[in-house]
C-alpha cells in the first residue's frame, strides 16, 4: 500500500517567495520518494493580501498538479500592517481547516508549517486527538521573532503566544528546525519527542553556468537583489544608503516598499539602481545569473531566522553578501559563500562593496559554490534522513 502524507501550509504555489517554495519543494520531495502527498492551504493571496483573480468568488478549489492533491480553502484574505486584520486572516483560515477537518479523512502522517502560530495550533489541538503523527516544521521562531522586529511587547498577549508556542512542541511527534538556534530554541521550550535539522535547500533544475570572465577595469560590479521587498529586509534604506562608486543595483520582487523605492529612483536617475518588477521562479534563476553577487538584508537579526536565498543562491553558484548576522552568516563565512556584514552597519557594507575581490566572481567560484552547496546541504540526502525518521 502507497504511504501517504498530508502537508498543511499558509503559503503555496502559484504564490511566490521563500515559504511556498520550501513547501512546494518539501511535497515533491515526499512525492519522489512514493508518497502520496496532499496539500491544504489557503486560496492564492500571498503577498498581495487579495485572492488571486483565478481563484476570486471560489470557497474551496480542489485540484491535481503534478502529482499533488491540492486543497484550496476559504481565507480572508489580508496583508494590512492592521494586527486585527491579520489576526482575523488567520483565524478565517483556522476556521476553512476545522470545516475541513470534519469532513475529510486525513492520512496518518501529517505535516504543518509553522508560522503561523495560530494556523500551526489549530491543528495540533484537533488532529493530536484524532491519532495523527504531527510533523511540525519550525521556520521561524515566533512570538520571539515577532518580539525582536518590534511587532510585540512583553506583555499578555505575548506570554498567551508562548503558551501556544510550547503547546505546539509538546504535542508534535517530530520538529523540524529550519536552523540550529531553532533547535535549541525548542530544547529550551519543551521537551520534543524528535527533532531535525532541515536546511532550506530547494529542489529545482540548475541551469547551466555560462562561461564569462572576470570584470573590465572600471567597470561596475552588478548586485542583485531578489525577493520580498518588506519592511524587515529594508531595501528602500538600502537604495539609499549604498555607496554607487563601483557598483549598480537591481532589484526584483514585490511588497510593501515598493512605490517608494520607484519614487526614490525616479528621484534619482543618476543613481545606477534598477528595479525589475516580479518574474516567475524559472525566468528569476536564468536572470541571477547575469550578477556578480546577491546580497541577503535583514534590519535587524532575528535569532533562528536563516533565510532560504543563502540555499537557493549557493545552488545556483552566485556569491552572496549576507547583511543580515545571526547562523545564516555563519554558515556564509564556514563554507565561502560569500562575505557576511553585521546587519545595519553600511560603513562596512561600502567599504566591502568598494574591495570585492574580482576573483569570487568568476566561472571557476561559480562552480565551486555549487558544488559546495550539493556537499553539505544535498536535498534528497536530508529527504532520506527525514522519511526514516517518520518510520
Amino acid at each position: 500500500m502507497q504511504k501517504e502524507v498530508c502537508i498543511i501550509t499558509s503559503y503555496f504555489p502559484p504564490e511566490t517567495g521563500a515559504a511556498s517554495n520550501r513547501i512546494y519543494s518539501l511535497a515533491k520531495g515526499f512525492e519522489a520518494n512514493n508518497f502520496k502527498v496532499s496539500v491544504i492551504t489557503p486560496l492564492p493571496n500571498y503577498p498581495t493580501g487579495k485572492v488571486f483573480p483565478a481563484y476570486k468568488g471560489k470557497w474551496k478549489d480542489i485540484a491535481e498538479e503534478n502529482n499533488l492533491k491540492i486543497y484550496r480553502l476559504w481565507i480572508f484574505a489580508s496583508n494590512s500592517k492592521n494586527i486585527l486584520f491579520r489576526l482575523l486572516a488567520m483565524l478565517s483560515y483556522s476556521i476553512s481547516l476545522l470545516l475541513f477537518f470534519a469532513t475529510h479523512k486525513l492520512p496518518s502522517k501529517v505535516v504543518i508549517q509553522s508560522p503561523p502560530l495560530l494556523v500551526a495550533f489549530t491543528c495540533v489541538l484537533f488532529l493530536k486527538n484524532k491519532k495523527k503523527d504531527l510533523i511540525v516544521n519550525i521556520s521561524d521562531l515566533w512570538p520571539l521573532a515577532g518580539l525582536e522586529l518590534g511587532a510585540f511587547k512583553r506583555n499578555f498577549t505575548y506570554k498567551c503566544l508562548e503558551k501556544i508556542e510550547s503547546i505546539i512542541y509538546k504535542r508534535a511527534d517530530i520538529i523540524l528546525g529550519q536552523s540550529e538556534e531553532i533547535i535549541a530554541h525548542i530544547y529550551q521550550k519543551s521537551t520534543p519527542k524528535k527533532t531535525f535539522l532541515y536546511r532550506n535547500y530547494p529542489e529545482f533544475e540548475i541551469p547551466e553556468i555560462q562561461e564569462r570572465t572576470n570584470n573590465e577595469p572600471n567597470s561596475k560590479i552588478k548586485i542583485v537583489y531578489a525577493g520580498l521587498v518588506g519592511m524587515a529586509q529594508g531595501i528602500y534604506k538600502l537604495c539609499t544608503k549604498l555607496d554607487y562608486s563601483t557598483i549598480e543595483f537591481h532589484i526584483y520582487g514585490d511588497g510593501a516598499e515598493k512605490q517608494k523605492i520607484e519614487e526614490y529612483i525616479a528621484k534619482n536617475k543618476h543613481l545606477p539602481i534598477f528595479y525589475h518588477g516580479k518574474l516567475d521562479r524559472t525566468e528569476l534563476h536564468l536572470e541571477l545569473l547575469k550578477y556578480d553577487f546577491t546580497i541577503v538584508p535583514l534590519v535587524k537579526r532575528i535569532y533562528g531566522s536563516v533565510p532560504s536565498k543563502i540555499f537557493e543562491y549557493a545552488k545556483l553558484g552566485i556569491p552572496t553578501i549576507y547583511f543580515a548576522g545571526g547562523e545564516g552568516g555563519d554558515l556564509v563565512a564556514k563554507y565561502e559563500l560569500g562575505y557576511t556584514i553585521a546587519p545595519e552597519d553600511y560603513h562596512a557594507l561600502n567599504t566591502q562593496l568598494n574591495h570585492l575581490n574580482s576573483d569570487i566572481i568568476s566561472t571557476k567560484n561559480q562552480l565551486r559554490i555549487r558544488k559546495t552547496a550539493a556537499k553539505y546541504f544535498d536535498f534528497e540526502l536530508q529527504m532520506k534522513k527525514l522519511i526514516a525518521l517518520l518510520h
